[in-house]
């Protein structure tokens, strides 16, 4: 079962943020480094990490981590902390 910790680093990862950033409170173009671009990237980088295929509707949902988070969850990915 994923932990949120899988879902931070594919967050950090994808969009190379360094340690300082927290993740949890992060919104979509709140930094540069997450434009259109990079939002697809990290779209594809969630798909592949946790098996799922995310629609449009939903890609257009995920305006922050919180908003990936409950995407995944209504993928029905389960999160063990």
């Amino acid at each position: 079962m994923p932990d949120l910790d899988q879902l931070r680093r594919v967050f950090r990862e994808t969009l190379d943020l360094p340690p300082e950033v927290a993740v949890d409170t992060l919104q979509y173009r709140s930094i540069d480094k997450w434009d259109s671009l990079a939002h697809m990237a990290l779209v594809a980088a969630l798909e592949q990490e946790f098996d799922v295929m995310i629609d449009t509707e939903d890609v257009l949902a995920i305006s922050s981590f919180q908003a990936a988070r409950d995407v995944l969850e209504r993928q029905g990915v389960t999160f063990t902390n």
